[in-house]
């Protein structure tokens, strides 16, 4: 499933460092002349993209990034050293504008591919350079000149790792809060999601994956009924699905397994291989069901559905039990990576 991922960026370029005016003073060599170095180009920026980036996530924490300043020239003829580039990774098929314009500056579609972004200052140049047959102590030099510096706006369409399905207010956007930053619509009435929505999962540092929030599939939905039908065949390009079921609909008549039912029949119908998908089932409102009576009524409805995959209970408007969730999510797409890239 794509979505545009957006991230805003400051790069800043290293300033060019400045040239210097000195003397040689050795001794027994009169009037020895000018020895003062160059300075060392600033260093630059430049964008890479790199394969096991997937998401602009990181540049929410993570916004300017800087280059080297170059060295300062030196006496006895030494040259400052260049400063360091530097290199920001982002994911293939990332586009870059010019925030400010909106000018497009360039496309990072493979991986590999490099893009310079904020060139480094010139350095400056050193007293040596400016002598001459009539000027012999020139006390001349210059200053580096300064790197560039810019906003870049940064668009990515992403892929979704893994989908949410189920009934209108079976509680996916609640779940989608839960777990990211995204902040879709919540309401106690029908279609609250009107347009799909992204959250990034991060579960630790170094490990995160996209959740895909769809709007509610009703009956008939592989035939053109309600909102779902357009975003059904992009449920193919994830990874896992996973099927949120209300275990206590208010205000409905229908049971837990009759709503799971109606899914579970427009996947069948829609076909493309969608109905053979992982697809894990994922008991939600769980708190609203006393403790005692849990169990029971969560394996109730596993036993009438004859589930085989895994089972998860949780209660998205208090967090509870979406963290484990997660990790196994990750570790379950992690497992999969692997195996695709081993296969």
């Amino acid at each position: 499933m794509k979505f545009i991922d957006e991230a805003e960026i400051r790069v800043e370029a290293g300033d060019g460092g400045n040239g210097i005016a000195t003397f040689r003073r050795e001794k027994y060599i009169p009037m020895g002349g000018p020895d003062g170095g160059d300075g060392g180009d600033g260093g630059s920026v430049y964008l890479i993209a790199k394969e096991n980036v997937n998401t602009l996530v990181d540049f929410r924490y993570h916004s300017v990034h800087r280059a080297q300043r170059g060295q300062n020239g030196m006496g006895s003829n030494c040259t400052g050293h260049k400063g360091k580039d530097t290199y920001v990774a982002v994911p293939p098929g990332t586009l870059i504008y010019e925030a400010s314009t909106g000018e497009k500056i360039g496309d990072l579609t493979k991986t590999g591919e490099t893009l310079l972004v904020a060139k480094g200052g010139f350095h400056g140049l050193g007293n040596t350079r400016f002598k001459s047959s009539v000027n012999r102590t020139p006390q001349q030099f210059s200053k580096g000149s300064l790197g560039e510096c810019r906003t870049l706006r940064l668009e990515l369409m992403v892929i979704a790792d893994v989908g949410l399905l189920g009934l209108p207010n079976a509680g996916k956007s609640s779940l989608i809060r839960a777990v990211s930053s995204a902040k879709p619509k919540v309401a106690d009435y029908p279609f609250t999601t009107l347009n799909p929505n992204l959250g990034v999962v991060r579960v630790d540092d170094l490990r995160s994956f996209v959740l895909a929030d769809i709007p509610g599939v009703i009956e008939g939905a592989a035939e053109g009924a309600g909102l779902g039908l357009q975003f059904l065949k992009h449920l193919s390009r994830t990874g896992l699905l996973l099927h949120i079921v209300d275990i206590e609909p208010y205000g409905s008549d229908e049971s837990p397994v009759e709503s799971a039912k109606k899914i579970i029949h427009e996947l069948e119908k829609w076909g493309h291989g969608l109905d053979e998908k992982p697809r894990w089932l994922v008991l939600n409102k769980t708190d609203l069901v006393l403790e005692e009576e849990l169990e029971t009524h969560c394996q109730e409805i596993v036993n009438e559905l004859a589930w085989k995959g895994r089972v998860f209970q949780i209660a998205a408007i208090s967090k509870q039990g979406t963290r484990q969730l997660m990790f196994a999510i990750m570790d379950f797409l992690d497992e999969q990576r692997k195996i695709t890239d081993n296969g």
